[in-house]
């Protein structure tokens, strides 16, 4: 609203607007406007969590729509996995580019130490590809189990895998993300 106000006021000024016009009384350039601010809205956004601006329907429509709520849990669950799995080295990348961080491992500084395994090859694909993999095994054997007895017993050991991979994925959850990984400037 206040760039709308701005934006009438130099145009008042330039003359393109009457003194007591405004945008909203010239409907294509109204539209045309909200359109141009919703799309600069989502090319901001775009650079810094990775997805369109929320309420991109209310800014262009003056209005939310079903297609925009849905458009908005899309976005809100893609920041998500953007910001915990897929982020960490562009957080680093601005931390560098702001000086906050040092690139290089100087003597009053402590040596980085080794990543372990788990910390080598955690990821949230991997996790997850593990945990489908167990599901659907499980579901393939559970189909079969009212046949054989032995299905019924692989379907349960598929669900106890499932369910270990889940419980080691939220007991090691910091791993799984995609941190940071700088070390922080001592000046």
């Amino acid at each position: 609203m206040i760039g709308r106000k701005i934006l009438e006021s130099q145009l008042q000024r330039i003359g393109v607007l009457g003194a007591g016009d405004t945008i909203s009384k010239h409907p294509t350039f109204d539209t045309n406007y909200k359109i141009l601010w919703a799309n600069h809205g989502d090319a901001i956004s775009i650079q810094y969590s990775g997805t369109p601006a929320l309420k991109g329907d209310f800014v262009r429509y003056g209005k939310r729509t079903t297609q925009g709520i849905l458009n908005d849990l899309r976005n809100a669950l893609g920041r998500y996995y953007l910001n915990n799995f897929v982020d960490g080295t562009k957080q680093d990348a601005m931390d560098l580019l702001q000086g906050h961080y040092m690139t290089s491992v100087s003597r009053d500084m402590a040596v980085p130490s080794k990543a372990g395994l788990l910390q080598s090859y955690a990821s949230f694909r991997l996790a997850f590809a593990l945990v489908m993999g167990a599901l659907m095994f499980m579901l393939m054997s559970l189909r079969q189990a009212r046949n054989d007895v032995r299905h019924l017993l692989l379907s349960l050991m598929w669900a106890g895998l499932c369910i270990g991979i889940t419980h080691f994925v939220r007991a090691n959850g910091r791993t799984f993300t995609n941190q940071p990984r700088f070390h922080k400037s001592r000046h």
